[in-house]
């Protein structure tokens, strides 16, 4: 009887359940899920802007010192001063380093008394001649003697030319024991100490000078963007912004230079030198930056998010949010694009609000519930698009 009783109840637990699934997908049941509208796919949304728009091309680059001087000895001798301290920023013929100076000055100091002497034998052998030619006119000495002492004045004559000549590197050699700088800039680090020995033979450096100010940034760009860069440069001075190695930070703003005048065929790129001031040290020589050229403004341009795009069997396109938050697909013609914002040619207005997150879910004529963008639109630089 017991074992009857579960079996009942089983049977009837199973009726049941077979009961509700069955008033579940009744007509009645199916008209009443149908009757309500479909819920609103949450979705990103931008705004359209309207207003000048920067384009750059952008391109890795280095930092370079407008001059570097490596300071070499020219002689042999003992440094006996070092008057600069490391990274001291120095002018144009500051004095730096003093070699011993005291052989050269001993040298100089010989070549002038060779000069003397040499010219007080000149002066004695001219007055030798003319003492001569009086006896020669009166038949005591022969024609051969007289002319011998004439032809001693070219003798002393070149060696008083090899005396002054002599002076002359003498002079030099004092000069190079004074070290000075050819450049306004900054010393690094000290190669010497005084009492060091040095040879003009072993070629070290020691002290190494780099000008600051201004400063030089090479950056390369690809060949095809050449003609529109050198046609900017034809119309003015063109402006570039050097930015961190993140691409995040703006360390300086300075000038384009010039274009190098090879393409790199491995590569196909070409190199550009761009000049800036570096007033407080934001460059530095070899560091790395991303270089962006300012190559045209264009006014009242029409923006959008690059993640508003999409491609379509009839072109690119985009779902623009009507004032009831309702999408309609709008196809759009592009005129460049630039990292992550497009500049649209037609299609689109100022002001008009587009869908920049899930598109996916949507088509003409969906309800949609604005949210913020999940990615904002940055005006970032990047290479100029293809104009469609």
């Amino acid at each position: 009887m017991k074992r009857q009783g579960i079996l009942g109840l089983g049977l009837g637990l199973a009726l049941a359940i077979c009961a509700a699934l069955a008033g579940c997908s009744s007509p009645q049941a199916k008209g009443a899920k149908a009757g309500g509208p479909p819920p609103a796919v949450p979705v990103g949304v931008a705004t359209v802007k309207q207003g000048d728009f920067n384009v750059y091309l952008s391109g890795l680059g280095s930092v370079e010192a407008f001059y570097t001087v490596s300071l070499k000895t020219r002689i042999d001798g003992q440094i006996m001063e070092v008057n600069f301290r490391e990274g001291q920023d120095v002018r144009k013929n500051d004095l730096l380093i003093v070699i011993d100076p005291r052989p050269y000055q001993a040298a100089l100091d010989q070549a002038k008394a060779n000069l003397e002497k040499d010219q007080a034998q000149l002066v004695n052998a001219k007055a030798q001649y003319e003492r001569n030619k009086v006896l020669y006119e009166q038949g005591v000495i022969a024609k051969q003697d007289l002319d011998t002492m004439q032809a001693s004045f070219g003798t002393y004559e070149g060696t008083i030319a090899a005396d002054k000549a002599a002076i002359q590197t003498a002079q030099l050699n004092l000069t190079y024991c004074y070290i000075k700088s050819p450049i306004d800039g900054r010393v690094g680090l000290r190669q010497v100490d005084p009492g060091n020995y040095v040879t003009a033979a072993s070629g070290t450096a020691m002290v190494v000078i780099t000008q600051l100010h201004p400063i030089a940034v090479v950056f390369t760009l690809p060949e095809d963007q050449l003609q529109s860069v050198a046609t900017r440069m034809r119309q003015g001075t063109l402006e570039v912004d050097a930015y961190s190695r993140d691409d995040q930070t703006k360390l300086a703003t300075g000038k384009l230079l010039t274009i190098d005048n090879q393409i790199d065929q491995t590569t196909g790129t070409a190199k550009l030198k761009a000049i800036f001031d570096n007033p407080n040290n934001e460059l530095w020589p070899n560091e790395f930056v991303n270089a962006r050229l300012l190559l045209e403004t264009r006014k009242d341009a029409v923006t959008a998010p690059a993640s508003a795009i999409l491609r379509g069997p009839e072109g690119p396109f985009t779902y623009v949010v009507d004032n009831n938050n309702t999408v309609q697909m709008q196809p759009v013609k592009l005129a460049l694009t630039q990292g992550a914002t497009v500049v649209v040619a037609s299609g689109l207005q100022g002001g008009e609000k587009v869908v920049t997150d899930g598109q996916e879910k949507l088509q003409g004529g969906s309800r949609v519930a604005p949210q913020a963008p999940a990615r904002q639109n940055q005006q970032s630089s990047g290479n100029i698009g293809s104009t469609t």
